[in-house]
Order: structure tokens, then sequence, then C-alpha cells
């Protein structure tokens, strides 16, 4: 494993970091959940990131579970507030009582006395920027939470938070995008920006919800199992199951073959040849699909490889910056985000 620093902080991150937002307390038995966490952990993997919303809060209970007895110094944990988890008016959103209130039960979920990395899973433009911030940086002041991040916010919104961080005494070191060979849309805003306010990104999704495997073939029904098989998380893969798409895919076959690497391996080190991607975080249901991930850590890809790459996948990029993939953030697009 190799890693990175994470903005301008002291906080280093394995280069691949282990997630569990389709997976753990959804998709994935526990014990599988559970046997995967302990692949990335003999691998290796130290960051491991999650969510107060995944799985309607058990994914951060099993992550606490499978990381008991693991020596909290070696590890990196990231978690985030910002959707609903429950039914009230105030179990949402980034005021002051939400963000303090689901960072006392996210601890309590991981079994930990602190969070390393506490995101603001998007922007809510419902609540005033300083409360927020000022919630976050009494965390920090608290000793409940270390490093301040964001997912999903544009580049203005990046700019206005890591300088009211400052102001505050506090740290903004991360940006969570999603971000992938096929889905490039922060490289014209977000990533200018961050790199002038010190900011890092761990990226999610970089196999594009797995369509950058390979295994999702045009004209075919999707493999069994799959995530685009499955009935209740199918729904994030549509935006890259058109025919277009997938035959262009099918085309860096053979430029992870010239390199050495899986098609997953490829998209993984494509990613991290962005300078100001720290990690890129994947998710696994078997312990051989981390095994096989982390060896993208550390591969340099040349200029040739890079060009192929954008040769192959031609039109079928995504780059605008104004775009949103899930479904949910489209519709709080309107409203709160």
């Amino acid at each position: 494993m190799e890693f990175r620093r994470l903005g301008r902080s002291g906080l280093n991150v394995s280069q691949i970091a282990f997630g569990n937002w389709l997976t753990h307390g959804s998709q994935v038995e526990e014990d599988s959940a559970l046997a995967c966490v302990q692949a990335a952990l003999d691998v290796g993997i130290t960051t491991f990131d999650t969510a107060d919303v995944y799985a309607g809060t058990k994914a951060e209970s099993v992550l606490g579970r499978a990381l008991a007895g693991q020596r909290r110094e070696g590890l990196e944990i990231a978690t985030k507030v910002y959707w609903p988890t429950g039914p009230g008016a105030n179990d949402r959103g980034l005021s002051r009582k939400h963000v303090t209130e689901s960072c006392h039960a996210s601890l309590r979920r991981l079994q930990t006395d602190h969070i390393d990395l506490y995101q603001a899973h998007r922007y809510d433009s419902t609540v005033p920027l300083e409360e927020t911030m000022t919630a976050f940086a009494d965390l920090v002041r608290a000793g409940k939470v270390l490093y301040l991040g964001v997912s999903e916010w544009n580049a203005e919104q990046i700019a206005a938070g890591a300088a009211l961080a400052r102001d505050l005494g506090v740290q903004l070191i991360s940006n969570q995008p999603q971000y992938s060979m096929l889905w490039r849309v922060i490289e014209a805003a977000v990533v200018p920006t961050c790199e002038q306010e010190g900011v890092s990104q761990i990226v999610w999704s970089p196999l594009a919800q797995g369509v950058l495997t390979g295994k999702y073939r045009p004209g075919e029904q999707p493999p069994a199992g799959s995530r685009a098989s499955h009935s209740a998380v199918g729904f994030q893969v549509e935006g890259f199951m058109a025919h277009a798409v997938l035959s262009r895919v099918q085309q860096l076959r053979p430029i992870a073959d010239d390199v050495g690497l899986t098609m997953a391996q490829l998209a993984l080190a494509w990613v991290l040849q962005n300078p100001n991607v720290a990690a890129a975080i994947i998710g696994a249901s078997r312990p051989e699909q981390v095994h096989a991930n982390v060896k993208a850590a550390g591969v340099r890809l040349d200029a040739e490889i890079m060009t192929r790459v954008d040769e192959a996948l031609g039109e079928v990029v995504e780059r605008d910056p104004a775009q949103v993939f899930l479904p949910a953030d489209r519709a709080a697009r309107g409203t709160a985000a």
C-alpha cells in the first residue's frame, strides 16, 4: 500500500480506501462484510469510509464491529452527516443540532471516541454556512473530530467552506466526489479550486458502479448477482448502462492487457494519476475483490496510456460540471443541495 497526504494536513490516507455504501448492512451478509474488512486490513488499507445514512445507520454499526479490537491509531475512519437518519424535522441537514447529535450517534455505532474525518455529505443551502462550520469546529475542539471534509460540494461552496474553516482555526482538507474515467465533472472547476484551497479528493465510484470492470457487455443482460441486476440498488448503475457507453468501455480491455492490469485496476490507477486525488474508495462483496483492486495502488500510467484511454472512451465521457448522477441528488438540487 502507498499513502498520500490529505490536503494541506499532516494526515496520511491509504491510496485505496475501503467504503461500505451499498454493501454493509444491506446487500452483503455481515459475515461477508467482516471478511472484506479483514481482507482490507490484511492488504494494508487503513482508511475506511462510511456514512450515518448508509443502510439506515446499519453500515456504521457493521464497520464498528469489523474494526473492533484493531489498533485505533493505525486507522483513519471517515463518516458523513446530512441525509435523513430519523423521522423528525431536525433529523437531517447541517444544522448545529443535527451535526452534533449525528456525530455522537456515529461515535457510538463506530465504537470509537473520535472520527478522523467528518464530512458534510452534501451542501445544505437551508442552513447558514457559519452555523454548520461552527458546529464542525466545536466538534474538532472537543476532540471528537480530527479533520473536516465535504462531499459533492461545488467549487464555490468548497472555497467558502475552506475560508470559513480557516477563520475558525480548523482545517477543511477533503472533498468526496464521484470521479472515474467516465465521470470527470470535477476536473473543470472543483479540482482547481481544491488545489488552491489545500483540499484533496477522496473519490467514490472510481469503477463507475462496476461498469469499468468490463463485466457489463452491450446487448447482454447484467450478470446474476451484479449491482445492475439488484432490485434495490440497480438504479445506481443506470446512467452508465447505455449501449454506447458499454461498447466504449470494452475498448479499454486491450489497454489494460498491455499494461498487465485488470480493467478494474486500470480504472483505479487512472483516478490516482490525478495529483489532487488522495484516495480511491472501493467497495467489495468478496475478499478476493479487495485483494485484486489494491494492486492499483502505486501504479504509474504513462502519457501514452492516458491518451489511449481518452481515445477509447471518446464522447461518452461526462465532463459537464453542472451534472449530478444520483436521483436523490437531482431532487436535492432543486431544494437543499
